[in-house]
């Protein structure tokens, strides 16, 4: 029996030595780029390497990630700033990355949370690609992302079985391995204006249905109280933000104020500022969007000034 354990072992441990050695150059190197799976993995790295160095982080999907601008909140606010905002997603890959920064980074004075009507939502692994090179034996990741169908248990366990089929994704870390990154970074302290114009993703929206009703799911429902009611406990300021949306877009949405009413309770519990700016002139203005949800670069600007002010008079000077 010994020796038959032995001869297993010795035909196993190999495979998986070399197994592993594969993992690491693909992870390693795919990990520089700056462009593959939506120019998260900058972002990522940042995180996991220490390198916020932020007062002020900056929570929430796209509609954080192209609309507030750290830049700008600095000159005003003369406090460092990072858009962790992550594209696609709703709070559950938003809460990864909340306590992934507070494993790996300082503490931030304040937490600007962009919520919405989908951030309470149950979602989709959207470009699930972006945690491929970090994954492997990672529990924090497993925790918050085994539940999408993304990926199998043992893609986290064991090395190499998640690049089955991930052509892409190996390629790009084999052009990696010549080079440092794939172009200039585009995300600038995890934010990228949009220099982009009014498109037909909302007509497009309307010609399937006439209004959308979001479903708040009860789970991450709680689990947004206890992120809160821990920031509270270590004296992280949180703002909530409801950054804008397009009127007619608002509109859509056929249980806004239900949901504009949970974070208004959610603030109030807690003693935290909701700032509620879908009924700023910029929301009546449809050459400050790209689509119903989305603001452009000039609207996103703009914006954070506003934003900044708003924190500056209610927050810094309290």
């Amino acid at each position: 029996m010994k020796k038959f354990i032995l001869k297993i072992l010795t035909f196993v441990v190999p495979i998986l030595v070399l197994a592993y050695g594969i993992d690491a150059y693909l992870s390693n190197n795919l990990r520089k780029s700056r462009v593959f799976a939506h120019l998260e993995y900058p972002i990522w790295n940042d995180i996991l390497e220490s390198n916020l160095n932020a007062d002020i982080l900056i929570h929430g999907s796209s509609r954080a990630w192209v609309h507030i601008a750290p830049k700008i909140l600095e000159d005003t606010l003369h406090l460092s700033s990072y858009n962790l905002g992550v594209d696609g997603h709703t709070f559950n890959m938003q809460q990864l990355r909340h306590e992934l920064a507070l494993k790996y980074n300082e503490k931030p004075k304040m937490i600007i949370h962009s919520v919405d009507a989908t951030t309470l939502q149950k979602g989709n692994f959207y470009n699930a690609e972006q945690i491929l090179p970090f994954m492997l034996w990672d529990e924090d990741f497993e925790k918050y992302t085994s539940n999408y169908t993304s990926y199998s248990y043992l893609d986290y366990k064991l090395p190499i079985l998640r690049y089955y089929g991930e052509t892409d994704a190996i390629s790009t870390a084999f052009k990696m391995s010549f080079k440092s990154s794939t172009n200039n970074e585009q995300r600038i302290k995890g934010y990228q204006g949009q220099e982009r114009i009014w498109n037909q993703d909302f007509d497009n929206a309307k010609k399937i249905m006439k209004h959308y009703e979001v479903v708040i799911d009860e789970d991450l429902k709680q689990r947004f109280n206890e992120y809160l009611k821990a920031c509270k406990a270590s004296d992280i300021e949180v703002v909530l933000v409801y950054t804008p949306v397009y009127i007619e877009g608002q509109e859509f949405i056929k249980n806004i104020d239900e949901i504009k009413k949970t974070y208004t309770n959610f603030a109030e519990t807690y003693n935290f500022k909701f700032f509620d700016f879908t009924n700023d002139d910029i929301c009546f203005d449809k050459s400050y969007f790209y689509n119903a949800r989305h603001l452009n670069k000039n609207g996103s600007e703009l914006f954070t000034k506003k934003l900044a002010s708003k924190i500056k008079t209610d927050l810094i000077k309290k």
